[in-house]
């Protein structure tokens, strides 16, 4: 007989990835983005989603541009967004809550992006912080290829390298 706990646990480990797009479900990729690039700096605290919110929502502005979301039977356990270019699509955000990390939310969310891709018939590319081993790692698995192309986007001066994924 299973108990509660592990019950709950299997429904917290079964996901269904979707396209959504509803201001509660910006607000809850904004706090996912929140915990979990606070738990990637070691930062004491994470910002509030509504802090995070104004990234999400510029992201999904361009055309065309879409909002993934991965949830349980507990609540949602990672999203991306992913926004057309002229010859490819490019995944702007992509992360997963850390109450979720190690259980393939990541990978879901690739799998689903890469059908995606595939269906629209173009190529795929990110930005990923270069020193960001776990999200480096969960993309080299998924077929993602490492480019020598170097940027520092922001304020932070952390390095990014940009990937690759073609059909």
């Amino acid at each position: 007989m299973t108990s509660r706990n592990e019950g709950e646990q299997k429904r917290a480990e079964q996901f269904v990835v979707a396209m959504e797009d509803s201001p509660e479900a910006r607000l809850i990729a904004a706090g996912i983005w929140a915990r979990a690039t606070a738990l990637r700096d070691e930062l004491l605290e994470a910002a509030s989603a509504q802090d995070k919110l104004a990234g999400i929502e510029a992201a999904l502005a361009g055309e065309g541009a879409q909002l993934i979301l991965a949830r349980t039977a507990l609540g949602a356990a990672g999203f991306a967004v992913l926004v057309p270019r002229e010859t490819s699509a490019e995944v702007l955000y992509l992360a997963v809550d850390p109450d979720s990390w190690g259980r393939g939310v990541g990978s879901g969310l690739l799998s689903f992006i890469r059908r995606f891709a595939d269906e629209m018939m173009v190529d795929l590319e990110l930005w990923v912080i270069a020193d960001n081993e776990r999200a480096v790692r969960t993309y080299e698995q998924a077929g993602w290829v490492g480019s020598s192309d170097l940027k520092v986007r922001n304020a932070s001066g952390r390095v990014e390298r940009r990937f690759t994924l073609s059909r």
